[in-house]
């Protein structure tokens, strides 16, 4: 398959932003506050993707650095959605074994980081460096030898049968600064940073969860963006990279100034109500679009 598989199974892509909002805040979004599954909380006892996990949270680094110190529901959510290979991106081949995969502000839970590495060549969990003392407990305590389960009230979903967690050699932890030495970090995290070497590491998918929680963090957010769906790409220069971006629907302001501001760089998909997971379909208060360069091109069978 190709990525025009992968468009021809999306909804028709947006042309004006503006349409889009509309569309988006017209609808009745459930009231989720900022949609944490419990800030207060030291740990969660969660299943994701088929595992059960004990995640550790910091509620001081929450009340200091904004929202990647605590898990938020749309994380799980994504989880679950991006780790099934019954997803579109997984029938379309956009995503698979071989696939390279970056996920930008991963925060400190790992949720994501624990749920598709199985599936995929290597996963790349960048953030700044702040987030890391947590991030690597959680990824460690996860992927060794499974813990009796906890009863907890946070539990997202039920299971019979637990499956332990999986051990995974391919996940990479790096800092990322959005707004600081952008370029010699993207260059380094992928080996470019002589200009004798050639690199080993094409980024085939980025993804951002709950990433854009204020007007701030759009410019540097969409520029890392772009930086990284434009380098270079050694092995199969014209399969280009794609951008998913998974949104809470907190304040229409945030979206009017980021969504024209990625619409510019990027052509633009909803994923439709019908690829979704229930917790992720219309009505919930979250979305989740698909990003191509506007230069991209997009090889046809």
């Amino acid at each position: 398959m190709t990525l025009s598989d992968l468009l021809q199974a999306l909804d028709e892509e947006f042309q004006d932003p503006e349409d889009e909002l509309f569309l988006l805040f017209s609808q009745a979004i459930p009231s989720q506050n900022l949609g944490f599954i419990d800030p207060k909380a030291d740990s969660l006892d969660i299943f994701v993707a088929g595992k059960d996990l004990i995640i550790q949270q910091s509620p001081a680094i929450l009340s200091s650095t904004g929202n990647k110190a605590q898990l938020a529901q749309i994380t799980t959510l994504f989880a679950d959605w991006i780790a099934s290979e019954n997803n579109v991106l997984f029938r379309t081949s956009a995503i698979g074994r071989g696939t390279i995969a970056l996920e930008l502000g991963c925060g400190i839970s790992g949720t994501v980081s624990l749920a598709l590495p199985p599936k995929i060549r290597t996963y790349i969990a960048t953030d700044q460096e702040y987030v890391f003392k947590t991030l690597k407990l959680n990824i460690a305590e996860n992927t060794t030898q499974q813990k009796p389960a906890k009863s907890s009230k946070h539990r997202e979903g039920k299971s019979t049968f637990r499956s332990p967690p999986t051990a995974s050699s391919n996940i990479k932890i790096t800092a990322l600064d959005w707004e600081s030495n952008l370029m010699l970090s993207l260059l380094k995290l992928l080996g470019l940073e002589s200009s004798d070497s050639s690199g080993d590491t094409d980024i085939d998918i980025v993804f951002a969860c709950d990433c854009v929680f204020n007007e701030a963090l759009v410019d540097p957010f969409i520029q890392t963006c772009v930086d990284l769906c434009s380098l270079p790409k050694a092995k199969l220069p014209k399969n280009p990279t794609i951008c998913v971006i998974a949104q809470q629907l907190r304040s229409n302001l945030i979206f009017e100034r980021w969504l024209p501001v990625f619409h510019r760089s990027f052509r633009v998909w909803m994923v439709p109500e019908r690829l979704l997971l229930e917790g992720l379909k219309e009505g919930s208060g979250f979305e989740i679009h698909i990003g191509l360069l506007r230069d991209a091109r997009i090889e046809s069978r």
